[in-house]
Protein backbone atom coordinates (compact mmCIF):
# COMPACT_ATOMS: atom_id res chain seq x y z
CA UNK A 1 0.00 0.00 0.00
CA UNK A 2 1.63 3.18 -1.10
CA UNK A 3 -0.64 5.80 0.44
CA UNK A 4 -2.98 6.23 3.35
CA UNK A 5 -5.77 7.10 0.90
CA UNK A 6 -5.42 3.69 -0.78
CA UNK A 7 -5.58 1.95 2.59
CA UNK A 8 -8.64 3.98 3.52
CA UNK A 9 -10.41 2.97 0.30
CA UNK A 10 -9.69 -0.72 0.94
CA UNK A 11 -10.86 -0.58 4.55
CA UNK A 12 -13.99 1.35 3.51
CA UNK A 13 -14.74 -1.26 0.84
CA UNK A 14 -14.24 -4.15 3.28
CA UNK A 15 -16.42 -2.48 5.94
CA UNK A 16 -19.61 -3.51 4.14
CA UNK A 17 -20.83 -7.09 4.61
CA UNK A 18 -22.43 -7.03 1.15
CA UNK A 19 -19.14 -6.04 -0.47
CA UNK A 20 -17.36 -8.80 1.45
CA UNK A 21 -19.98 -11.25 0.18
CA UNK A 22 -19.40 -9.99 -3.37
CA UNK A 23 -15.67 -10.60 -2.95
CA UNK A 24 -16.42 -14.09 -1.59
CA UNK A 25 -18.49 -14.77 -4.70
CA UNK A 26 -15.49 -13.79 -6.84
CA UNK A 27 -12.97 -15.81 -4.85
CA UNK A 28 -12.98 -18.94 -7.02
CA UNK A 29 -13.72 -17.48 -10.44
CA UNK A 30 -14.73 -14.25 -12.17
CA UNK A 31 -18.43 -13.54 -12.64
CA UNK A 32 -20.48 -11.25 -14.78
CA UNK A 33 -22.38 -8.43 -13.15
CA UNK A 34 -25.60 -10.23 -14.08
CA UNK A 35 -24.40 -13.37 -12.24
CA UNK A 36 -23.62 -11.29 -9.15
CA UNK A 37 -27.04 -9.63 -9.29
CA UNK A 38 -28.66 -13.07 -9.40
CA UNK A 39 -26.75 -14.05 -6.23
CA UNK A 40 -28.25 -11.07 -4.38
CA UNK A 41 -31.97 -11.10 -5.25
CA UNK A 42 -32.78 -8.71 -2.40
CA UNK A 43 -30.69 -6.00 -4.11
CA UNK A 44 -31.50 -4.28 -7.36
CA UNK A 45 -28.93 -4.09 -10.14
CA UNK A 46 -28.17 -0.43 -9.40
CA UNK A 47 -27.25 -1.24 -5.78
CA UNK A 48 -24.98 -4.12 -6.84
CA UNK A 49 -23.31 -1.81 -9.36
CA UNK A 50 -22.73 0.83 -6.66
CA UNK A 51 -21.05 -1.77 -4.44
CA UNK A 52 -18.92 -2.95 -7.37
CA UNK A 53 -17.91 0.66 -8.04
CA UNK A 54 -16.60 0.98 -4.45
CA UNK A 55 -14.71 -2.32 -4.82
CA UNK A 56 -13.28 -1.15 -8.16
CA UNK A 57 -12.17 2.18 -6.64
CA UNK A 58 -10.36 0.23 -3.92
CA UNK A 59 -8.71 -1.93 -6.63
CA UNK A 60 -10.29 -5.05 -5.09
CA UNK A 61 -12.09 -5.86 -8.33
CA UNK A 62 -10.68 -5.79 -11.84
CA UNK A 63 -13.30 -5.23 -14.51
CA UNK A 64 -12.98 -6.80 -17.94
CA UNK A 65 -15.47 -5.94 -20.64
CA UNK A 66 -16.26 -8.66 -23.18
CA UNK A 67 -18.77 -7.33 -25.65
CA UNK A 68 -21.85 -6.37 -23.65
CA UNK A 69 -20.76 -8.33 -20.58
CA UNK A 70 -18.82 -6.95 -17.68
CA UNK A 71 -16.67 -9.62 -16.01
CA UNK A 72 -15.54 -8.93 -12.45
CA UNK A 73 -12.31 -10.50 -11.21
CA UNK A 74 -11.09 -10.53 -7.62
CA UNK A 75 -7.80 -8.69 -7.10
CA UNK A 76 -6.40 -10.11 -3.84
CA UNK A 77 -3.28 -7.90 -3.74
CA UNK A 78 -4.77 -5.03 -1.69
CA UNK A 79 -5.94 -7.57 0.91
CA UNK A 80 -2.47 -9.16 0.93
CA UNK A 81 -0.90 -5.74 1.50
CA UNK A 82 -3.20 -5.19 4.48
CA UNK A 83 -2.33 -8.63 5.79
CA UNK A 84 1.38 -7.99 5.43
CA UNK A 85 1.17 -4.63 7.18
CA UNK A 86 -1.41 -5.27 9.89
CA UNK A 87 -1.62 -9.02 10.50
CA UNK A 88 1.63 -10.64 9.37
CA UNK A 89 3.78 -9.29 12.19
CA UNK A 90 1.23 -10.30 14.83
CA UNK A 91 0.84 -13.77 13.33
CA UNK A 92 4.62 -14.27 13.29
CA UNK A 93 4.76 -13.30 16.97
CA UNK A 94 1.96 -15.76 17.80
CA UNK A 95 3.75 -18.57 15.95
CA UNK A 96 6.91 -17.74 17.89
CA UNK A 97 5.00 -17.93 21.17
CA UNK A 98 3.51 -21.29 20.22
CA UNK A 99 6.97 -22.59 19.32
CA UNK A 100 8.33 -21.46 22.70
CA UNK A 101 5.38 -23.09 24.47
CA UNK A 102 6.01 -26.35 22.60
CA UNK A 103 9.70 -26.25 23.51
CA UNK A 104 8.88 -25.55 27.17
CA UNK A 105 6.38 -28.42 27.28
CA UNK A 106 8.83 -30.82 25.69
CA UNK A 107 11.60 -29.87 28.15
Amino acid sequence: MSTAAESDRVFKALASSIRRELLDALRDNPRTTGDLCALFPALDRCTVMQHLKVLDAADLVIVERRGRERWNHLNPLPIKHIHDRWIGAYAARAVGLLDRLKQDLEA
